[in-house]
């Protein structure tokens, strides 16, 4: 029997599988593009807890990822970051309350959503290879593969790839033990690692107390901040949005949990981030998405149920109003090796979901998304996707 809720070890484990991808983009937008950490965190609480009650399984809380990026490339100001997400929140209400998403989707073929999957699962395998050998965006900005270690090597060898290459093999040992989860047990020994190699961490414990973020802690965004959002961020993140975190994640959602997930519809997961990012932008968070990725990251450490939601949005949602702005030291405890080796295992069973296609065109079009979303970007990949998805069923072309 299906049960919502459930609170146990796997659970807990399940629930920390995607700060892999989460926590970077979060704290680079505090540090270096001076968002509002309180409301930053507090705002991810709040949707992993309120989507895990309403759809009733375990749901994926991302930032989104082309947006993150490129704000944190370019040093954007909170203002701009802040239109983009009321713009996103607007573009997703009305694509979802108008039906238009259904459109998209009628006319979106299945090799089309696993080569969306393929390519978001290999972005993430890549993205922890760079956080265990410090070329990531963000290690690159701070110089430092371990920016918050004392130790930067042993011997010869960078102290990230011992820590990812010992906390993978953790992993694999651990991956199907219920007794010792391996996302719980991979953070556990992230945080001793961080302890025990000397973080660099200033918590300010006699700061502690009750932080409630602000409501609109920035001025409110310029017309020239929603212009340039409009065409920056907003343009090349949406269809990237639409492909991977309404369209592929509804798909592998139904592949995951059946009957259970019927609430996850394209139209309801639209509604669902577009009240995110309304909110998120009313007290200074980031903008917020769902995903294909984050849910097979859940999933792949023993999320099964709600109770994930609950767990990590509690989580969140308590260290941000009782650390306040120290919650970043206290994240910060974790190598970025661990945290890329929770993205490693979350990408490639995301990518395996390419398994169930045996026809060879339909492989095609989703060795081509994969290739030029390495060349590009998903959202290039997506578009032409589709467009290449259609061409090839007509019986004059072969591959």
């Amino acid at each position: 029997m299906f049960k919502r809720y459930r609170f146990n070890r796997m659970e807990v484990a399940g629930s920390l599988g995607d700060l892999g991808t989460l926590l970077p983009i979060a704290i680079a937008m505090v540090l270096i593009n001076g968002l509002n950490p309180v409301g930053l965190f507090f705002s991810i609480g709040v949707f992993y807890i309120l989507t895990g009650l309403y759809f009733g399984i375990t749901v994926p809380v991302q930032p989104m990822k082309v947006i993150g990026a490129y704000a944190i490339a370019t040093v954007m100001s909170p203002s701009q970051i802040l239109a983009s997400s009321l713009l996103m929140g607007a573009s997703l209400l009305v694509v979802g309350l108008t039906g238009a998403i259904e459109l998209i989707r009628k006319y979106t073929p299945k090799s089309v959503i696993r080569g969306v999957q393929l390519s978001t699962g290999a972005l993430l395998i890549s993205s922890g290879v760079k956080f265990m050998i410090g070329t990531s965006s963000f290690q690159v900005l701070q110089k430092m593969a371990e920016p918050y270690l004392k130790i930067q090597s042993i011997g010869p060898i960078q102290v990230g790839i011992v820590i990812g290459l010992l906390g993978g093999f953790l992993t694999l040992l651990l991956l199907e033990n219920k007794r010792f989860p391996a996302g719980l047990i991979i953070i556990l020994a992230g945080l001793a690692a961080g302890i025990v190699l000397g973080a660099r961490i200033d918590f300010g414990f006699r700061d502690v107390g009750i932080s409630l973020p602000k409501i609109m802690p920035f001025p409110f965004p310029e017309k020239l901040d929603f212009t340039f959002a409009l065409f920056a961020l907003v343009l090349p993140q949406l269809p990237m949005t639409l492909g991977n975190a309404v369209l592929a994640y509804t798909d592998l959602s139904r592949e995951y949990f059946d009957q259970q997930a019927a609430k996850v519809t394209n139209r309801k997961v639209c509604v669902s981030m577009a009240l995110a990012n309304f909110f998120s932008f009313l007290i200074g968070g980031m903008p917020l998405c769902h995903g294909s990725g984050g849910l097979a990251a859940h999933y792949r450490f023993g999320a099964r149920t709600a109770g994930s939601n609950l767990v990590i949005g509690f989580a969140f949602a308590f260290l941000a109003l009782i650390l306040g702005n120290n919650i970043i030291g206290f994240f910060n405890l974790i190598p970025m090796a661990i945290l890329g080796v929770l993205l490693i295992f979350a990408g490639s069973q995301l990518a395996l979901t390419v398994i169930d296609l045996t026809d060879r065109k339909d492989l095609f079009v989703v060795v081509i998304i994969l290739g030029i979303t390495l060349a590009s970007n998903l959202a290039v990949g997506f578009i032409v996707g589709i467009a290449l998805g259609h061409l090839i069923k007509w019986d004059k072309l072969s591959v």
